[in-house]
């Protein structure tokens, strides 16, 4: 089996969670293509500047709270920053974006649940290079394959479900993961 993997660079999981989030701007109308790209390069910038010291590729679970983007009750105000700078309020970024959203952008492994209840998706998934090793990586589709039909990835133990493992999964119901393409 092929094994995908990635040096750990926080470029391609930044990458897939502000796509994520700027096709809800695109998909949901009222947000013309240069407010997107301008939200989507505002977005990684913040994102990259907030995560610079919290981000640990030999040990992809520490920070992850720290790195975990929420929307419920209250607007991530990283996400509210990047909507300003467009002149989004935070009121529309609500009628945007999922009401209940958790995002988990952890080294090699982005994924997303929509409600307290949902299932946890996978947007992207990479596995780490050995030194030495090329550096690829993959954004899942639905059946688990890279886009170019390539096998799946390795399983591996991500932070969610080293959570649930432990016995620490918020909400406490069981999860179905499944993967999505980008």
């Amino acid at each position: 089996m092929h094994t995908l993997c990635a040096r750990g660079t926080m470029k391609p999981e930044i990458t897939a969670a502000v796509g994520f989030l700027s096709r809800f701007l695109r998909v949901k109308g009222h947000v013309n293509d240069r407010q997107v790209q301008t939200f989507n390069q505002s977005l990684q910038d913040i994102l990259s500047e907030q995560y610079k010291h919290h981000w640990f590729p030999d040990r992809p679970c520490k920070g992850s709270g720290y790195r975990c983007i929420r929307i419920n009750h209250k607007m991530d105000p990283l996400v509210g920053q990047a909507g300003q700078r467009i002149g989004l309020t935070i009121q529309q970024l609500y009628q945007l974006l999922p009401s209940e959203l958790t995002l988990w952008v952890d080294p090699f492994e982005v994924s997303y649940r929509i409600g307290e209840d949902g299932s946890i998706c996978v947007l992207y998934e990479s596995q780490p290079c050995p030194v030495g090793m090329p550096t690829m990586a993959t954004a899942l589709s639905p059946s688990g394959n890279s886009g170019s039909g390539g096998p799946m990835v390795d399983s591996h133990i991500s932070c969610k479900e080293e959570m649930m493992v432990m016995g620490r999964s918020s909400p406490s119901k069981s999860y179905n993961m499944m993967t999505v393409s980008s």
